[in-house]
């Protein structure tokens, strides 16, 4: 379950035995926070319970072309994330081709559990094109988690057809009532 940063704790001891994961995420939404604001939100959220973490990576650092930050930045939370799975949500609505095959070889080359696609609250959500990119660009050696606008069953099995290994949604109810019986 992802919640925000300020409800991590409540969330890990309210779910400490059912099993269910908490996860929250950082540098939310866009990514632009320094590199030590964003170790600071991912050591707080480990301390406070956090499982697993959703890291937005730092758009003005790619727009602006600057790969070597983003890799370092990747490489400093990864560290202190060690033992937890790591998810970089790359937004995709804001990239374009050639920035997404680049950002997918930087995370490919850190040794991140997953790629997500958007954070919901970019330009658009995720589309069947660019779950196929990110996996052709890394060949299956990180996760695709599909998120943003994920609202149908059609919808939600398309996306693991194309290649998505995990689905970020807030409308899991509906689509489980869009299954086939």
């Amino acid at each position: 379950m992802c919640v925000s940063p300020c409800f991590v704790k409540l969330a890990s001891e309210l779910l400490l035995t059912t099993g269910i994961k908490v996860c929250t995420v950082v540098g939310f939404p866009l990514g632009t926070n320094t590199i030590e604001t964003k170790l600071f939100e991912a050591r707080r959220a480990l301390e406070d319970g956090a499982e697993e973490l959703d890291v937005v990576m730092n758009l003005g650092m790619i727009k602006s072309g600057n790969y070597a930050y983003v890799e370092e930045e990747l490489n400093k939370i990864l560290d202190v994330a060690k033992g937890v799975v790591v998810k970089i949500i790359i937004e995709t609505g804001y990239l374009t081709v050639e920035e997404m095959g680049k950002v997918c070889e930087v995370v490919v080359k850190a040794g991140v559990d997953y790629i997500k696609t958007c954070t919901g609250f970019g330009p658009r959500g995720v589309s069947l094109d660019d779950v196929r990119l990110i996996k052709g660009f890394t060949g299956g050696r990180v996760g695709i988690k599909a998120a943003g606008g994920i609202r149908t069953y059609e919808q939600a099995v398309s996306l693991i057809e194309a290649g998505a290994t995990r689905l970020g949604t807030s409308h899991s109810l509906k689509i489980l009532k869009g299954a086939p019986q």
